[in-house]
């Protein structure tokens, strides 16, 4: 049957169905991080948001270009176009080379995506690395008129933009608000308006990071790279930009007036952007300090948290929510993930010891047949990921269910279940087994072990030595094996 997609557009601000400019083909440029720093939450739930709508689209049958950046230069401390450039900042801070920070940062960045089993993309331009096209960009929005120098920086003229166009689509901003907004900040000295922003600056003599340019030695604005490596990877028009939602201004709002003032529309048919992980209500980000980096949360070592957490606990904690809603983390709130993942886990596992009837009873045929679409339904109204959760667990029930002999299932629905709840857990939310191939070693080797146990349980039960019966159950549980009696004998499972 095919599927329907419906997104939420923040341009439009509304959910619109998924119409690609040129189906089959799929372009979709996602905002990478700033490599001056380890990868924290903030930064694991657009990539985990955007992973998943990369593997649903492909699961469509769409072909899909994923572009994904990595920003290594350009982005400065303040939005006034002022300050360090981040990574430049934190070079010097650690006397190294800012390719050194950048790479060492980018490094840690892709070992964190690959350990939350993020999908690379498909392309993974580095702003460093295009420079010229960023140029190419400026001159064009300056040949049109949307642009002026001033000392030899470029700034880009939001007030001559304004009178042929409409600054503020994406952020419902008025050019009135952005420049009340903006007379606050420092730096207005070369810019005719305090709203302009940089398309190119001039480096100040002890910045390191500098190429040539048509108007002086310097280093592109942020907001170009976006523009310049979307254009030249996806085409002058592509159907999906994403992002978090604290990137809808300045970023993505410049980012379309700049597409705009050099080739007159748009580029993007879908802007659709995550919300923000919060703490005590508050943004988590490195700005504000109050970010947990994903190495302290797989290692425990924070004093937030009460223990290690894996990173498949952080994929699912994130995808038991709407990417479209605020996520309040909270230690407790992972605790109840952690146990969440380990009962579907569980309950997929389980699938492979039920043994199927000649016929369902009338509920588990119900729920089985229905789940294959209640998931698509869910995946279909805008990535609702959190109701995809809700039918698995609902289908964990009745695996329990069958599980204790209490329900009913015949093959071809058995081959259902297992087919739908590999699917939409694996495949499309992206979970794994942490553990991976030396998990299943090891109980391997503790299955032989504890089902030689439970041998002399048995003989000790039909013997009606329930003494040591019980000692024996106990002592397995007291070693973290649950033991179950059932009517086919007894039946265990290590405890992680």
């Amino acid at each position: 049957m095919k599927q329907t997609l419906l997104v939420y557009n923040t341009l439009t601000r509304q959910k619109e169905r998924f119409e690609p400019l040129h189906s089959p083909n799929v372009g979709m440029y996602v905002c990478g991080p700033t490599v001056y720093g380890d990868p924290h939450l903030g930064h694991a739930r657009p990539a985990i948001t955007f992973d998943v709508l990369f593997r649903y689209l492909k699961h469509l049958g769409y072909k899909v270009r994923y572009v994904r950046n990595i920003t290594d230069v350009g982005h400065l401390e303040h939005d006034a176009d002022e300050g360090d450039d981040k990574i430049e900042k934190k070079a010097r801070l650690e006397q190294l080379e800012p390719m050194e920070i950048a790479q060492h940062y980018t490094n840690r960045y892709h070992q964190a995506m690959e350990a939350l089993n993020v999908l690379p993309p498909s392309i993974e331009p580095h702003a460093t690395g295009h420079i010229i096209e960023q140029e190419q960009l400026v001159s064009e929005i300056l040949e049109n008129g949307f642009a002026y120098e001033s000392n030899g920086s470029i700034y880009f003229d939001i007030e001559a933009y304004n009178k042929r166009y409409k600054y503020g689509i994406l952020s419902g901003r008025s050019l009135e608000n952005i420049k009340d907004e903006s007379r606050a900040l420092a730096g207005v000295g070369e810019k005719k308006s305090q709203a302009d922003f940089a398309l190119w600056k001039k480096a100040q003599p002890e910045h390191i990071m500098r190429w040539p340019s048509p108007w002086s030695e310097g280093f592109p604005g942020w907001h170009c790279e976006c523009t310049a490596m979307g254009r030249k990877y996806l085409g002058k028009k592509f159907d999906i930009h994403g992002g978090g939602m604290d990137l809808v201004f300045p970023h993505h709002e410049c980012e379309i007036a700049q597409a705009v003032a050099s080739q007159g529309e748009q580029m993007v048919k879908y802007w659709m952007h995550n919300n923000m992980i919060t703490i005590n209500g508050q943004k988590m980000g490195k700005s504000l300090g109050n970010f947990i980096t994903l190495e302290q949360f797989f290692t425990g070592q924070h004093d937030s948290l009460s223990q290690p957490f894996t990173p498949m606990t952080i994929r699912f904690f994130i995808l038991s929510a709407h990417y479209r809603s605020t996520v309040d983390f909270s230690d407790e709130a992972l605790v109840a993930s952690q146990k969440g993942l380990e009962k579907l886990l569980n309950g997929i596992a389980d699938l492979e010891r039920i043994q199927p009837s000649d016929h369902c009873d009338p509920e588990t045929e119900r729920t089985v047949k229905a789940l294959r679409q209640r998931c698509y339904d869910a995946m279909n109204d805008d990535l609702a990921t959190q109701l995809v959760i809700a039918a698995l667990f609902e289908a964990c029930t009745t695996v329990n269910k069958l599980v204790d002999h209490k329900a009913s299932i015949c093959p071809e629905c058995l081959d259902e279940l297992r087919s739908v709840m590999h699917l939409f857990a694996f495949d499309i939310l992206g979970l794994r087994n942490d553990h991976g191939a030396n998990n299943d070693q090891r109980e391997e080797a503790f299955g032989k072990v504890v089902d030689m146990v439970l041998n002399l349980r048995a003989k000790a039960k039909a013997n009606k030595d329930w003494a040591t019966s019980d000692q024996i159950r106990d002592a397995l549980a007291e070693a973290g094996f649950e033991v179950k009696d059932t009517k086919d004998g007894a039946v265990w499972k290590l405890n992680k």
